[in-house]
């Protein structure tokens, strides 16, 4: 489980072409300084397992529902990455709740700078629209951030300072493609509650498409 709170950007040092899978290899000195092998750091968002550890980088695989669901697979050598290890029992939970899941990816629409922050439209797939509210909880690419306006097939975020110095956010541009998580809670509920809700109710999480 992660929180969202990006701890560094990386830097994809490699990719290997495995056909129906892919292996990265990430450079990125303090997520590796206590990591081990089996380990799960965040890349983008994406949960992946720490396969090996050389001197600050570490090598993950990546599979093909991953490859499928999430930016990762137009990921290159030089791209930077977010990166953020699992949470730590007894630390403090600055995000949500993020498993590294991700459910569908959007692209960056707009962005609107001001002199402290920014203001970033980024679309929404129509099987995810649901799950996104006003001063929600949302992951992109790995940052949690809360939802400040929600449309048909968009929602907007308020990127800080700090957001946008240490995280891969800050140099997004109009068209790049970015890994979305909506808040798990919000799925659990929509399942626990379906059966009750009759010809009324939108469904199963099961007949969701992509989840």
């Amino acid at each position: 489980m992660f929180t969202g709170i990006v701890e560094e950007r990386g830097e994809v040092v490699a990719v290997r072409d495995l056909a129906d899978a892919a292996r990265v290899t990430i450079a990125g000195p303090l997520v590796t300084s206590d990591a081990k092998q089996g380990d799960s750091i965040a890349v983008n968002g994406v949960c992946l397992t720490v396969v090996e550890l050389t001197g600050g980088t570490f090598t993950a695989d990546v599979m093909r529902e991953t490859l499928v669901r999430s930016s990762l697979d137009k990921v290159a050598a030089g791209d930077a990455v977010n990166l953020e290890r699992a949470a730590a029992v007894g630390q403090r939970f600055g995000g949500h709740i993020v498993q590294g899941h991700v459910d569908g990816t959007g692209a960056l629409v707009s962005r609107e700078p001001s002199e402290h922050w920014d203001l970033v439209r980024v679309s929404l797939p129509a099987h995810l629209t649901r799950y996104v509210v006003e001063k929600g909880s949302i992951t992109v690419d790995g940052v949690s951030l809360t939802v400040v306006d929600v449309g048909p097939d968009w929602f907007t975020v308020s990127l800080i300072p700090e957001t946008l110095r240490a995280t891969t956010l800050g140099v997004r541009r109009p068209g790049d493609k970015v890994n979305l998580e909506v808040d798990v809670i919000a799925k659990y509920v929509e399942k626990l509650a379906s059966p009750h809700l009759g010809a009324t109710g939108r469904g199963t999480a099961e007949e969701t498409p992509g989840e």
